[in-house]
């Protein structure tokens, strides 16, 4: 199956889609005209539960749950994460560069059904050109009469604030981007209180991904339960995958959700580069555990991976070919997530450290036959039974996130971490 919500307009138009005479001319803003107009509010709350769309960041929570918990009081906000600061991930990036008016009118429309009149898009420090192309779209919707001041005639008003971040992983948690925006350290709180009771400036806040919003125009356009018939039922409508590393065909593609890993990873990637074996890939981010070519025909489902103890987390998928020391490849993600930790949790601050140091120690050479144990015995200490979901002893789930590679290879690989250590003795000696 191969229906396009998210990309139709950038493929039929691939020169000029993020403008605003583009957008119009493809039927642009005419839900929001018609939303703001006749419908009542939660209606369009109603739809979106119906539609059964599952967040895009990472959890895969549902939307239109979400949406139910957000406290009544006034004011209250709408947060667009646009951080995307996951490894391998860029498919948000395409949204905010080629069509960055479907997700305004998402914004604009999820403002209406909230009772909202302030929104913020956070978006990571390094998106430049997106941050511009954003920029200039809100300020021609604002010029179109569909942001500020009673929209479309309907008495309903909107401001849309964007954002740019510093650069920082930790950032793309909703409650540091919360701290962010506020001026504070990008640190997690601890919660509850969830955001949709006490968020941005300890108001009521829905914090939700640039891909989740961007299908709002056509949920609500179409109705929620047209989106709940795309796709599987607990993993509805499709979905954006940024898939990378040793493929041929690399590159953002947007899928029905059920489709086989086989089939994005042969079929629309084209195959393994150079024609060799598949070895592992990582499903949704560097914070998932890895997948092996068993695993090649299961459904991509947001439940189905739970199954085999991982997720599809932030939709980058990065495959790995016959040629990659998995050691180096776990090492490689364990550094990033040591790098990036706030530093705020003692288990995440002292435990990727460690693990960063022993994984170095095997690459050099000196690993010991017991550093296997003890890359689980640190990992265990960040997140406890090493399960997935993962159990926590810190306040999010960067530190978790960081034991996902050494699950992985001491679950798959274990021959090939322990010839590590044994080889690289061999060759000291």
């Amino acid at each position: 199956m191969t229906t396009q919500i998210l990309t139709a307009r950038m493929e039929a138009h691939p020169s000029d889609s993020h403008t605003i005479e583009r957008y119009l001319d493809t039927g642009g803003y005419a839900t929001l005209k018609k939303t703001v107009a006749s419908s009542k509010r939660e209606d369009i709350v109603e739809q979106v539960k119906a539609s059964n769309i599952r967040g895009r960041g990472g959890a895969g929570f549902p939307m239109g749950m979400k949406w139910g918990f957000l406290a009544a009081s006034d004011p209250k906000y709408l947060v667009v994460n646009a951080d995307e600061s996951e490894p391998g991930t860029f498919k948000d990036r395409q949204l905010l560069e080629r069509d960055p008016h479907q997700l305004i009118e998402g914004i604009a429309i999820a403002s209406f059904a909230l009772g909202v009149n302030r929104a913020f898009v956070y978006i990571r420090g390094e998106y430049s050109k997106p941050a511009r192309r954003l920029q200039r779209a809100v300020e021609e919707a604002h010029e179109a009469g569909y942001l500020g001041e009673n929209i479309a005639g309907s008495g309903f008003s909107l401001d849309v604030t964007v954002h740019l971040g510093a650069g920082a992983y930790i950032c793309g948690e909703e409650t540091a981007l919360l701290n962010s925006i506020e001026g504070r350290r990008g640190e997690p709180r601890l919660k509850p209180p969830f955001p949709a009771v006490e968020g941005l400036y300890a108001r009521p806040t829905i914090v939700n991904n640039v891909e989740s919003l961007s299908n709002v125009p056509w949920i609500v356009a179409n109705g929620g339960e047209a989106y709940a018939a795309i796709g599987p039922e607990r993993s509805a409508g499709t979905r954006m995958f940024s898939l990378s590393g040793h493929v041929k065909k690399p590159g953002n593609y947007e899928i029905v959700m059920g489709m086989s890993w086989r089939d994005l990873i042969y079929g629309i990637g084209g195959g393994i580069r150079d024609d060799n074996e598949l070895k592992t890939w990582i499903p949704g981010g560097a914070s998932s555990p890895w997948l092996i070519p068993e695993h090649l025909d299961t459904a991509i489902t947001i439940d189905g991976v739970v199954e085999f103890g991982t997720m599809l987390g932030s939709g980058a998928v990065v495959v790995m070919d016959e040629t990659t020391d998995v050691v180096a490849a776990a090492h490689s993600i364990v550094r990033f997530f040591a790098h990036e930790s706030c530093g705020q949790c003692t288990p995440c601050r002292e435990g990727t450290k460690w693990l960063q140091d022993i994984l170095e120690r095997i690459m050099a050479g000196n690993g010991r036959p017991e550093d296997v144990d003890l890359l689980l015995d640190v990992s265990d200490n960040i997140s406890p039974g090493l399960v997935w979901p993962p159990a926590m002893t810190t306040i999010c789930p960067l530190g978790p996130s960081a034991t996902a590679p050494i699950i992985s290879i001491t679950k798959y690989f274990l021959d090939e971490v322990n010839a590590a250590i044994e080889g690289r003795q061999a060759a000291v000696v």
